[in-house]
């Protein structure tokens, strides 16, 4: 049952039925619309560099997840949400099948099963992993980079391996958020060259290369970038992206007392077995040496992270990827024993085994559950499709709409006819017959003569789950 095949079938069918039931079966919510609408104008302009949300430059993010929507959108032929949220998916996928291949030969076969079960059944990696957010994309990456290094770290792998393939996941992580994900990269791998003494790993030639590596990946597309935006907006966006979290601009004293609890329950169920790990429980001083960084290497980032005021729990997720690791090792020692204060009992691989078994079981119930009997429940309440719905049958067929700086409208994805862009009244046709605008800007519309003798009148008002209403005119 250990072999390399049975552990990937095993994973496979796991992560099929965590992560592909019901996945395109509920309308986009939260921040999943600006991934997707940026993704959609790359395809409709040809323009891939410069990410657009509502016809303006989004400098808030770098493109990578556009990408992929874009490409999911080009290879599947179809924009709906289950191909919007595919790349997600499947970069949860890569990872857990870096457990069981890459990791193996550290973990033992066991051990990689056991993580990558972990990685796949985590609160934190299902609620994010099945929406095309973010946090599924640059956790990911960063958990490739680690599993990576730390793997050929302790195979004693060439140099120019461990310093290298490592950092183009580190490249691509920076196209997917920024360099937040160094943080977490760096405290496991300082942490268990301070364990080793090792430091002189950290001067090598490949390490600096792999930093070019790294850098130059984000350089491909951030150069070009600033070149064709303006250069001072961009600078000016990112630092205050930066700064801003730092600075605690969103800081609420309620939420922020909670992060690093709830930060700990995204590693749920399996936080049940954080009091196992304990350093007398590994049978060789290599192991708990390597424990011991992986403690540090997990915490401190984890810690600083959420104690940053503006800062929330899920942006301390890749803390989870050296806590797997941990568990692994854990869970497949020899002899292994509860803390005295819980009951201080044996432990058994057996025991062990069946409370695995029985948290996949569970899981897979679960979510079998939730597509059959609560996701139909769910679709009968979703209010963004039928809006969209709304919106479109007041226009007919092949008619172009004209949005005028409309900012983010998550109805749009669910739109069929043709969407133009404005930022100002201007630049909307003189014959043009139906025309978005947020509430602020009717009056304007309403006064100008830009139309005349034809004049604007408010046909509908739609307004979605954020509370933000969008009107829809007709001119004539």
């Amino acid at each position: 049952m250990n072999s390399r095949t049975s552990n990937l079938l095993i994973v496979l069918l796991v992560w099929a039925a965590l992560y592909l039931s019901a996945l395109g079966s509920l309308a986009i919510k939260g921040e999943e619309g600006r991934r997707i609408l940026p993704g959609i104008t790359m395809l409709q302009t040809g323009n891939y560099l410069v990410p657009q949300v509502g016809g303006e430059t989004y400098f808030r993010k770098p493109p990578l997840i556009n990408w992929l929507v874009a490409a999911s959108f080009k290879i599947f032929g179809r924009q709906n949400e289950w191909t919007a949220r595919a790349p997600s998916v499947i970069c949860v996928l890569l990872v857990a099948i870096a457990f069981v291949t890459v990791a193996r030969s550290s973990l033992g076969a066991p051990g990689s099963l056991i993580a990558a079960l972990i990685w796949l059944i985590n609160a934190g990696i299902i609620e994010k992993g099945r929406l095309i957010e973010i946090e599924a994309l640059y956790v990911s990456l960063c958990a490739l980079a680690i599993i990576f290094w730390l793997s050929w770290w302790l195979q004693k792998k060439s140099p120019w391996l461990i310093w290298t393939v490592p950092f183009i996941f580190l490249g691509l992580g920076w196209l997917a958020k920024g360099p937040v994900h160094l943080l977490f990269f760096y405290g496991v791998v300082i942490a268990v060259i301070w364990k080793e003494r090792r430091w002189k790993a950290l001067v090598h030639p490949a390490h600096f290369l792999g930093i070019i590596v790294m850098l130059g990946i984000f350089a491909a597309w951030a150069i070009p970038f600033v070149h064709a935006t303006n250069q001072a907006t961009a600078t000016t966006k990112w630092s205050q992206q930066f700064t801003g979290r730092l600075r605690g601009t969103d800081f609420e004293l309620g939420r922020w007392i909670f992060n690093i609890p709830h930060g700990v329950l995204y590693l749920l169920p399996w936080a049940i077995f954080l009091p196992l790990v304990r350093f007398q429980n590994f049978s060789n001083d290599k192991d708990r040496q390597l424990a011991r960084g992986l403690v540090w290497g997990a915490i401190v980032p984890f810690v600083v992270v959420n104690l940053v005021p503006g800062s929330i729990p899920r942006y301390a997720m890749p803390a989870i990827v050296p806590a797997i690791w941990l568990l692994a090792m854990t869970l497949t020692q020899e002899d292994l024993c509860w803390p005295r204060r819980l009951s201080g009992k044996t432990f058994s691989w057996r025991a062990r085994q069946r409370w695995i078994v029985g948290i996949v079981i569970v899981a897979c119930l679960a979510m079998w559950t939730y597509a059959i009997a609560v996701v139909p429940r769910l679709h009968q309440r979703q209010r963004i499709k039928g809006l969209a719905a709304q919106v479109e049958s007041n226009i007919p067929r092949g008619e172009t709409v004209y949005a005028l700086d409309p900012n983010y409208q998550p109805i749009f994805f669910y739109m069929r006819s043709k969407v133009a862009y404005a930022s100002d009244i201007d630049e909307v046709p003189v014959d043009a017959k139906y025309l978005l605008v947020r509430p602020e800007r009717e009056q304007e519309v309403l006064e100008s003569n830009h139309w005349a003798p034809r004049q604007p009148r408010r046909i509908m008002r739609s307004t979605d789950y954020r509370k933000e209403s969008i009107l829809l005119l007709k001119i004539e």
